[in-house]
């Protein structure tokens, strides 16, 4: 018997030893076969790479290097609550490199303090977070090519984690195309600087122009051009008024062929002056504000009425008519806030405040093969005025009478993307073939043609070649400095403040035109730490059923309080030198009362968190016991059932 038990016992150890074995043969094969195969279980497929962030790193002609800097030790001192998100960048960045085949290396340094990777983070142009704390705390991300060249995210910031993925796909893009995008300006404001007649000097560029002159580099097409060279990144056009045929043909074509344009048109441009007069300020009156682009909006599927303003009780701005006049809510120049831009658009997501004046607003046209996205929009209190309403506008307070919100929102800012039809489908119009002729028949013009003329014309295209990108802004006003930006002198050297984020947004956006049509395509994604919307809303109903009652007992305690301080005031009384025993005894009861609302009052508040503690407290106990316990009960069926199966054997024997 005892042989028997010892048999059994061997067969027992030999069987576990056995399975030991195979599992670690298993976990060895499946680390050399399955090596880079994951499984992404989170809801919104937080660490599966988007398309167009697996183009963007195919398209890497050389391998990029990516240099993760966190500083743990530091953070786990001063800002825990950076730990998680920063294994969450840490992860997706190790997504990237497995998923690069070699073409973007990364890696990951713990800076430490007076260290040579601290010297380094500095020197790469990383930033230490301030967090009240001794040691500097490293949260970012630098990357370098083999041409030296170099890109960085200073700090990773919270509040941009769901526009994660684009910008480590934006910063290696910059790497793999170090070559500065080159921005067509066509503008018939002076944003460069226009003459001053009055001070005989050319005044200074508006700040945004110089903002983007510091980013990319700025070519000014003159007016009347009839092609767009072809290493245009992107064309941006400002107020376009009266274009002739060949200018639109042109940018017509340019989008045909994949180039990507960023539209400001208005239905009442501030910095419009045209048929401005010095010495008659009222020259301007009858000259029109407006611009348009017809018909080239229609054919990119935008509805656009360049003769109706948006008008916006809700986010109208006070504005002054005068120096001495009391402010007065303005419906036609209106401050958008969060809620009215695109969330999840990287050219909006992280902006708090733009300013617009006398703004048009776009609409998707019916039947349009393109996608429609609004980027700004107004309120549900809003409906049109139309444009003339406001041509020598001194009350302010007049838009509103007779002012009826539509509750529509309208679009005062769109992205449109996807395949379009040439506004042209029968080719170049009618005047650029008259010219082609002309030069050709009299030679005396050919050699302007030419020279205006790209050496081989390209090809006619009646369709886009691949979807077309396409940022339309109704408004111009947005641009001038007064709507975004102060400008200040400090000894001989000028300097712009911002009060909103007009100059952000347009960088922004031409910042993501200039880059690749997967770079675009990339949009904001869900945050990693999601909320507890069982216990928020468990907490909102606890609140609200409880609020009341510590209302109650607060408005009791108050009075009850000053019923007290009555009473101490009579025994401080000099007439009133000792209080009668009535007087006495309320005293004591008034005080008893006191403290027992007092603690009520704090009964009740900690019932604010009882239910929650209690969810909260289940929702742990499943977390980290269901899964044990399944296992277990699983363990013991399976036994159950081996004895069940063994025991008519025994009774045989």
């Amino acid at each position: 018997m005892n042989a028997t038990r010892w048999q059994k016992t061997g067969f027992g150890v030999g069987g576990l030893a056995a399975l030991a074995v195979f599992f670690l043969g298993i976990v060895m094969l499946s680390n050399a076969t399955l090596r880079g195969v994951r499984l992404d279980l989170t809801q919104n497929k937080l660490f599966t790479l988007s398309a167009g962030t697996r183009e963007v790193v195919a398209e890497l002609k050389e391998p990029v290097n990516l240099y993760f800097y966190f500083s743990r030790e530091a953070a786990s001192k001063q800002s825990p609550l950076l730990l998680p998100y920063a294994t969450r960048v840490r992860e997706f960045l190790e997504e990237v490199a497995a998923r690069s085949g070699g073409k973007v290396r990364l890696r990951v340094i713990d800076p430490q303090p007076f260290s040579d990777d601290e010297d380094r983070a500095a020197e790469l142009g990383l930033q230490a977070l301030q967090t009240g704390g001794g040691d500097s705390l490293y949260f970012g991300l630098a990357g370098t090519n083999s041409t030296d060249g170099r890109s960085v995210i200073p700090s990773f910031q919270a509040d941009r984690e769901e526009f994660l993925e684009y910008d480590v796909a934006k910063l290696i893009h910059e790497l793999g195309t170090p070559k500065k995008p080159v921005v067509g300006l066509v503008s018939s404001l002076g944003m460069e600087g226009q003459f001053n007649p009055m001070t005989g000097q050319m005044g200074e560029p508006w700040p945004v122009l110089t903002q983007i002159q510091q980013l990319f580099t700025v070519r000014t097409l003159t007016p009347g051009f009839d092609h767009v060279d072809s290493d245009v990144d992107v064309l941006w056009i400002v107020h376009p008024k009266k274009l002739p045929p060949k200018t639109l043909y042109a940018i017509d074509q340019f989008v045909m062929r994949g180039g990507r344009v960023l539209l400001f048109v208005d239905p009442d441009a501030g910095g419009d002056t045209s048929g401005a007069d010095p010495t008659n300020p009222m020259a301007a009156a009858g000259a029109s504000h407006a611009s348009d682009l017809e018909p080239l909006l229609h054919a990119w599927g935008i509805d656009y009425d360049p003769s109706q303003v948006v008008g916006d009780l809700d986010l109208g701005l006070e504005v002054r008519t005068s120096m001495q006049a009391a402010p007065v809510r303005h419906i036609g120049i209106l401050g958008l806030h969060k809620a009215d831009m695109a969330p999840k658009d990287v050219a909006t997501g992280s902006l708090d405040v733009i300013n617009v004046a006398t703004a048009g607003f776009l609409a998707p046209r019916k039947g349009a093969t393109t996608r429609f996205e609004a980027l700004l929009q107004s309120s549900t209190d809003a409906a049109p005025l139309p444009a003339a309403r406001f041509t020598g506008l001194t009350d302010p307070s007049s838009l509103r009478d007779g002012f009826k919100p539509t509750g529509v929102r309208y679009a005062i800012a769109a992205r449109v993307t996807g395949p379009a039809e040439s506004a042209y489908p029968q080719g170049a119009p009618a005047d650029d073939a008259a010219a082609k002729d002309d030069a050709a028949k009299n030679g005396g013009d050919q050699n302007a043609v030419s020279a205006a003329k790209p050496a081989s014309p390209a090809p006619h295209l009646a369709k886009s070649r691949a979807p077309i990108n396409v940022v339309v802004v109704a408004d111009t006003d947005m641009l001038m400095d007064y709507m975004w930006v102060q400008t200040r002198e400090l000894l001989g050297q000028r300097f712009a403040q911002a009060f909103a984020s007009n100059g952000d947004f347009v960088a922004n956006l031409v910042d993501n035109l200039a880059g690749s049509s997967a770079l675009i395509g990339i949009r904001g994604r869900a945050t990693f730490s999601r909320p507890f919307e069982r216990i928020e809303a468990l907490r909102r109903r606890a609140d609200d059923r409880l609020r009341a009652k510590v209302l109650e007992l607060q408005g009791q305690l108050q009075k009850t309080e000053a019923k007290l301080a009555d009473l101490q005031a009579k025994r401080n009384d000099q007439n009133s030198l000792s209080l009668s025993v009535e007087q006495e005894e309320e005293l004591k009861r008034f005080t008893a009362e006191k403290a027992r609302i007092r603690k009520d009052l704090r009964e009740t508040q900690r019932g604010l968190d009882v239910e929650i503690e209690r969810t909260e407290t289940w929702l742990k106990a499943l977390n980290i016991g269901l899964v044990p316990l399944g296992v277990a009960v699983a363990g013991f069926l399976v036994l159950a059932s081996r004895r069940r199966r063994q025991a008519p054997t025994k009774e045989a024997a």
